[in-house]
């Protein structure tokens, strides 16, 4: 007789208020055979607090590559198991993606439970352009590498979001500030859920003054969510097509340079010639 797999469900917890479980998950977390947490410590609290009485194993960034087979191979045995993180939604800047995809290459069906996300929350009630959005995740650590992911951020023209944490707040906010300039407008979205939320939406140069003046404002979970730039106008020429535009001067005839930038960039070849031109010394070579 032949044994059915399991399934593998990838399940939101609350990032806060745990009335935000929703009864799917929380049925689910019920009935799995093993539930699979980012740290077993944190997440029994929500376990306890619901009367869940299913048991966990650790599966977390250091672990997970040699343990997720491990799980596999109890899947293809029939046990479901349910992934969760210590809150939101498991792979968003999570553990899980490993798992996920070996479960999936093993054939086993993956069914997500959806609920709780941070980057989701802030978004919905940042009143920036949500249609098309792009999260970055964790920016770099170090001073140096943030900056330089901020700079190639500096025209996404679409809104976008970032998680930070508390102790790098205020760095990350100056950083912005210098790279995105003193105007582009931010929305701090911290502790979502929580008894101390906190939504606020300014200028750079005003939400890095709030944050700096208000040590409160530096705990907790913080989401970034950034206005994108604005589009160039139709006869203006960005930053980055005008770096273009320069590497391949310093390489080719002002015709070829322009054309080519045009094909990589979008902007127009006339524009970028005549600009090119007037980045010389007037004529073409």
């Amino acid at each position: 007789m032949t044994i059915a797999a399991g399934t593998l469900f990838v399940v939101a917890t609350p990032i806060g208020n745990l009335q935000d479980l929703t009864p799917r998950a929380l049925q689910v977390l019920r009935d799995v055979s093993l539930i699979a947490a980012e740290d077993t410590r944190h997440s029994a609290r929500l376990m306890q607090h619901f009367g869940i009485a299913t048991p966990m194993t650790a599966c977390h960034d250091h672990n997970e590559r040699d343990k997720g087979q491990r799980l596999v191979e109890r899947m293809l045995a029939g046990d479901d198991i349910a992934l969760i993180s210590d809150a939101g939604t498991p792979l968003i800047s999570d553990p899980g993606f490993h798992l996920v995809r070996q479960a999936r290459e093993a054939g086993i069906k993956v069914s997500p439970v959806p609920g709780a996300c941070a980057l989701i929350a802030a978004l919905s009630a940042a009143g920036m352009p949500s249609d098309r959005f792009a999260f970055e995740g964790f920016l770099p650590a170090k001073a140096h590498g943030r900056q330089q992911r901020l700079r190639a951020l500096l025209e996404e023209p679409r809104t976008w979001l970032v998680y930070e944490a508390p102790h790098r707040l205020l760095d990350c906010l100056r950083d912005m500030q210098q790279v995105l300039g003193a105007q582009r407008r931010v929305l701090l979205a911290r502790e979502l859920t929580k008894t101390f939320e906190t939504l606020h939406a300014a200028p750079l140069d005003e939400l890095v003054a709030w944050v700096a003046a208000d040590a409160d404002q530096q705990r907790g979970e913080c989401v970034l969510v950034v206005e994108g730039a604005p589009e160039p106008e139709a006869d203006e020429v960005s930053a980055q097509a005008l770096h273009v535009l320069d590497l391949l001067l310093a390489e080719l005839p002002v015709k070829r340079a322009a054309r080519l930038a045009a094909e990589i960039t979008g902007v127009r070849k006339n524009l970028l010639y005549q600009v090119a031109l007037e980045r010389g010394d007037g004529t073409a070579r």
